[in-house]
């Protein structure tokens, strides 16, 4: 069955993203304790219900706190906590355009409201787009949901929106747990690795050919 519908990641698919520059800032902000950065699942816990709305930037920012157990700033925080994110490149916008030409395309992201607010100013300011809805055809961020991959349901949720056929839908992700949940509900996958980019994996607007895809 062809591929009609595009379904992208956001963070390690369209942006480049590297959590350890964030753990970095950590750091420079003056917390030693890197074993427990390592190991105590409760900055994951933080992060995850940050992520899905649960906590609001000024809850997340106070848990952070609690957790570094520093007297730091709401915008040392933030910038710190932006730290991971890199710019949009133009060249992967101008992959987006030529795609959204071919296959109805959508965005799918575990995203939270600090990163969302800096890179649709990114978006806004360099590239002339007011809202992520206007680059695809429709953009869904897990913050706004409550719903996070690989959660089955944020999938259902998209497909039932636009009544996509998981045969005819491809989900390209960086993060196999999120392609697996992907695949168990009949999508095509596509799971990028590094270094490859979205551009290795588009010819005019059009998926290669040969593309390995699941």
């Amino acid at each position: 069955m062809a591929v009609k519908n595009i379904i992208f990641d956001f963070g390690g698919v369209v942006l480049d993203i590297d959590p350890q520059l964030t753990l970095n800032e950590f750091v420079k902000l003056g917390f030693k304790d890197m074993e427990r950065l390592m190991s105590d699942t409760s900055l994951l816990d933080i992060i995850a219900k940050f992520e899905r709305g649960i906590y609001t930037p000024e809850i997340f920012r106070s848990k952070i706190r609690e957790f570094l157990n520093l007297d730091v700033t709401d915008q040392q925080i933030d910038e710190a906590w932006n730290a991971l994110l890199y710019d949009i490149p133009r060249e992967r916008i101008e992959v987006i355009e030529a795609v959204k030409n071919n296959y109805q395309i959508f965005l799918l992201s575990n995203s939270n409201e600090i990163h969302y607010d800096l890179y649709l100013r990114d978006l806004q300011l360099r590239f002339g787009y007011q809202e992520f809805d206007n680059l695809f055809h429709k953009a869904y961020f897990s913050f706004d949901l409550h719903l996070s991959k690989p959660n089955p349901e944020v999938y259902e949720f998209v497909m039932n929106q636009h009544e996509l056929d998981a045969g005819e839908t491809l989900f390209i992700d960086d993060n196999e747990d999120n392609i697996a949940a992907a695949k168990a509900l009949g999508m095509k996958t596509y799971q990028m690795k590094k270094p490859e980019r979205v551009r290795d994996i588009f010819v005019d607007g059009r998926l290669k050919e040969g593309l390995a895809i699941g």
